[in-house]
C-alpha cells in the first residue's frame, strides 16, 4: 500500500481546495494571448481586442485544453473568442432580453416565478461565454452577498409562498466553501424552503472546483441539492469533468443539464444526440435545451425556431425519452418558460 506524504502539496487537502481558484487566477484575459496559443489566423487578434472591450474575455486553461489549436470552427472556441460580429446592432436584441431587471426586488433578489426566488449570488464568472444573456447585467448594483445574506434570508422567510431558492450570478460556485455553506445554513433554517438549486458552469469548466468539501457541505442540508450544469457540447465533458460530476451525484446532488441552441456549436441532431448520451454516462439529466436569449452582442448565434423544434423531433426518435431534453425559451413577464417542443 502506498501512503501519501502529508507535506506533498499535490496531495494534501489545502492544496487540491485550492487548484481551481488557481485556474480562476491563471485564466486567460488577453485576446492575443488567447488567438495566438490556439494558432488562429492573425486577422483574429483585432477583432477580438475590439469586441472584448465591450464584454471582457475569460478562459480558463482547462477549457482552453479543450479547443483544436488551429481549428477556427471548433464549437468550444466559437463559445469563447470575441468576434466582430458581437458588434452589430441587431434589432430585437437588448441588454436585458429575459426582464431580469423588471424582476429585481430591492434587495437584489430576482422573482420572476411562483414559489421561487433566484439569488445573484456574485457576478464572478468561471468563464465568460460570448452568448451570455447576463453579459450587460449591472452586477455593482447588486448587494454583495458577503454583506447581505441575512437581509435575503429574511426576506425569503416572511414569505412562505418560496419553496425553492435559486443560486445564480455569474456564477455562484466562484464563492468559497465557507460563504456558500454560511448562506446554505442560513437558508436551511427557513421551513417552507425545499429545495436550493445552484446554476454553475463551474463543473464543466473547472472541474477541480468540486473537491470533497464541496460534496459535503452541499448535501448535509435539510433542503434538497439541485444543481443545474451547463454543457452545449460532448466535447466539453472530457474524463476530468465526467469523474467532477460522478462526484457531484454519487454525494447525492441532483444533477440536470441546460444548454443553449447556437449556430456552429451545436445546431444538429447528431451533436445534441452525443450530448444528451455523454450527460447521462455522467449522471446528469438533459433538461433544457434554451432559445437562445436575444441578448445584444450574440446576434450571430441565433438559430431559427423552427430548426430548434425539427431537431428535437429528430431527437426523440433517436433516443429514450429521458435522455431528450426540453426545448424551451424564456421571454420577459411571462409566468413561465415557454416550452416549445
Amino acid at each position: 500500500m502506498i501512503v501519501a506524504d502529508p507535506t506533498d502539496p499535490v496531495r494534501t487537502p489545502s492544496a487540491v481546495a485550492e487548484t481551481w481558484r488557481d485556474a480562476m487566477r491563471d485564466a486567460i484575459r488577453d485576446p492575443i494571448e488567447l488567438c495566438r496559443s490556439l494558432q488562429l489566423p492573425p486577422h483574429f487578434e483585432q477583432a477580438a481586442i475590439r469586441a472584448s472591450r465591450r464584454f471582457p474575455l475569460f478562459v480558463p486553461r482547462p477549457y482552453l485544453q479543450r479547443i483544436r489549436p488551429g481549428d477556427i470552427h471548433d464549437p468550444l472556441l466559437r463559445q469563447v473568442l470575441p468576434l466582430e460580429d458581437e458588434l452589430a446592432d441587431v434589432p430585437g436584441f437588448t441588454q436585458d432580453p429575459v426582464g431580469d431587471m423588471l424582476a429585481k426586488q430591492e434587495s437584489g433578489i430576482l422573482q420572476k416565478y411562483q414559489a421561487r426566488v433566484l439569488v445573484i449570488a456574485t457576478g464572478a464568472c468561471g468563464i465568460n461565454c460570448r452568448y451570455c444573456f447576463r453579459r450587460h447585467f449591472p452586477y455593482a448594483e447588486i448587494p454583495k452577498l458577503s454583506r447581505h445574506a441575512m437581509k435575503w434570508v429574511e426576506e425569503i422567510r416572511r414569505d412562505s409562498s418560496i419553496e425553492e431558492v435559486i443560486l445564480s450570478g455569474g456564477d455562484p460556485l466562484t464563492l468559497v466553501d465557507s460563504q456558500l455553506a454560511r448562506l446554505m445554513d442560513m437558508l436551511s433554517t427557513i421551513s417552507h424552503v425545499q429545495r436550493i438549486r445552484f446554476h454553475t458552469r463551474m463543473p464543466i469548466v473547472i472541474p477541480s472546483r468540486v473537491t470533497d468539501e464541496l460534496c459535503r457541505w452541499v448535501t448535509c442540508h435539510r433542503p434538497t441539492s439541485v444543481m443545474v450544469v451547463h454543457s452545449n457540447h460532448p466535447n466539453e465533458l472530457d474524463l476530468h469533468v465526467e469523474s467532477a460530476l460522478k462526484r457531484l451525484a454519487g454525494a447525492g446532488v441532483l444533477l440536470l443539464n441546460q444548454s443553449v441552441l447556437m449556430r456552429g456549436v451545436n445546431d444538429d441532431a447528431d451533436t445534441l444526440a452525443n450530448l444528451s448520451r455523454r450527460l447521462l454516462d455522467c449522471r446528469v439529466v438533459p433538461y433544457y435545451l434554451h432559445q437562445l436569449d436575444r441578448v445584444a452582442g450574440a446576434a450571430h448565434f441565433e438559430v431559427p425556431l423552427e430548426r430548434g423544434i425539427h431537431l428535437i423531433q429528430q431527437l426523440r426518435v433517436r433516443m429514450a425519452g429521458y435522455g431528450v431534453p426540453r426545448f424551451a425559451r424564456e421571454v420577459a413577464g411571462q409566468a413561465s418558460k415557454e416550452v416549445l417542443a
